[in-house]
């Protein structure tokens, strides 16, 4: 898994680029603590690039959504789909992330 950070306005972009599995999901949850200590407070983490996600990705993902949310702060997840979107439907999360079709979207709701 690699990934990429860039920034637009205020949000930062983290782009996850192979599987999200067991053997490295933990390094998207360093990541994000990191970003937390350097006081960001807007993150749109886009899976467009991601095939796999088993649960240890998905536990990945919810701790991150859960120590965001407990800070105030603002998360979107994007271009969730496939194998990846189906894990997440029947994990029955949909409704529990925050949830954008695109990065664009995610960034609009973020700026406002």
């Amino acid at each position: 898994m690699e990934l990429k950070i860039r920034k637009s306005g205020e949000s930062y972009i983290i782009d996850v680029n192979g599987e999200m599995d067991l053997y490295n999901s933990y390094r998207l949850k360093e990541l994000v603590m990191k970003m937390l200590e350097k006081k960001v407070g807007r993150f749109v983490v886009n899976l467009e690039q991601v095939d796999y996600i088993d649960s240890s990705g998905i536990g990945a993902l919810i701790y991150i959504c859960s120590t965001i949310k407990k800070a105030n702060l603002h998360l979107y997840i994007t271009n969730i789909h496939g194998s990846v979107k189906k894990v997440i439907e029947l994990t029955k999360l949909m409704s529990y992330f925050p949830i954008s079709p695109t990065i664009e979207e995610a960034l609009a709701k973020l700026e406002v």
